[in-house]
Formats: C-alpha cells, sequence, structure tokens
C-alpha cells in the first residue's frame, strides 16, 4: 500500500476531490546525474491536484523551491545558486496502442501533457523534475565570468596570466591577409 502523504492518488482525487501535497526531499547530487551539480539542499515542494475537463485528466499546480551549489561552466568553481518556481502539468491517460512497438502521433497540443499508466505520481520524482528543469544549460557563476587560461589553467576571475592575451586558431590562419588585401582595394 502506497504512503499516500509522497503520492498524488487519481483514485483518491476522484473519490474526495481536489487534494494539497507538500514534502521536503533530499538528493544526493549523483541521485540526480546532472555533472554541473556540486551539492544540492533539501527540495521542498507543495502541489495541488484536480480533475482536468477531459476524462481521466488531472491537473497539477505547485511550487518548488531548493538551493544548490554549482560548478560553473567556464571557471569550473562551485557558485550558490537558490530556486524557487511554479510549474503547471497536466497529466492524461496514456495512449493505446494495438501492437506493442506501434508508434503514437502526438497532436502539438499534448506536447506538454504527460501520459501515465498508474493511478498515483510520486511528489518526490516531480520534486527531481522541477531541480532537473531548474538547472542551466550552461551554468555561470556570473554573466561576466573570464573562465580558465587556456594554456596555463589559471582561474582568469582570481589572477592574471602571463600568457599571451589572444589565442589565435591556426585553422583561421588562412584568412588572416584578406583584412590587409580589402584595406589597399578601398584606398585604390
Amino acid at each position: 500500500m502506497l504512503d499516500t502523504r509522497d503520492f498524488i492518488v487519481f483514485d483518491e482525487i476522484d473519490k474526495y476531490g481536489p487534494q494539497t501535497l507538500s514534502g521536503t526531499y533530499e538528493f544526493a547530487p549523483k541521485e540526480l546525474e546532472r555533472e554541473e551539480l556540486a551539492a544540492v539542499g533539501p527540495v521542498s515542494i507543495e502541489a495541488t491536484a484536480k480533475k482536468g475537463e477531459l476524462a481521466g485528466e488531472y491537473l497539477v499546480d505547485g511550487t518548488s523551491r531548493f538551493t544548490a551549489d554549482f560548478t560553473c561552466s567556464r571557471c569550473v568553481e562551485p557558485y550558490p545558486f537558490a530556486n524557487s518556481s511554479a510549474f503547471h502539468l497536466r497529466f492524461r491517460p496514456r495512449l493505446q496502442v494495438a501492437q506493442e512497438n506501434e508508434e503514437v502521433e502526438i497532436a502539438p497540443e499534448d506536447l506538454d501533457v504527460e501520459f501515465y499508466t498508474e493511478r498515483s505520481i510520486s511528489l518526490r520524482d516531480l520534486a527531481v523534475e522541477q531541480v532537473q528543469l531548474a538547472i542551466p544549460m550552461k551554468p555561470l557563476c556570473d554573466e561576466n565570468c573570464l573562465g580558465l587560461c587556456p594554456k596555463c589553467g589559471a582561474n582568469r576571475n582570481r589572477e592574471g596570466c602571463q600568457c599571451e592575451a589572444s589565442v589565435v586558431d591556426d585553422r583561421w590562419g588562412a584568412l588572416a591577409g584578406i583584412r590587409e588585401q580589402l584595406a589597399k582595394k578601398k584606398d585604390v
């Protein structure tokens, strides 16, 4: 039997009406399988679930809050991150297929729908999903982060290095003289 305090149970919504649930969950960074996540604090989530307009449809509105330490994509230093976000989810029964490997085309208006086979949704799984969605594709400690020197590896936010300021990519060498040639043609 499920501990219904940690699950949105659709049968209970059908029987008793809307449900409001909340929980706080601990996750190890390894559990979320994201390299840029150095540490994550407790994740608090609150959700209200109710029946939707269509048969078997359920709507879940809620908020999630957490703090974490991300690893900057440029300087590879950890930095603090706090997130508080609202979410709106629609759940509908998984479409029936005649054959096991049959493909089902989803209409454009259904792209934001989550399809279910079980009649309950784990609040902990929703918390994981909200953390995953909040992680930036390329976390930066600061928009102006200078990153690491490609030659000596020094963190250019904290220290200067003696390496050449401009790194020239040899693949562009063939284009080096074009600017001068264009300038000469203008003068003629």
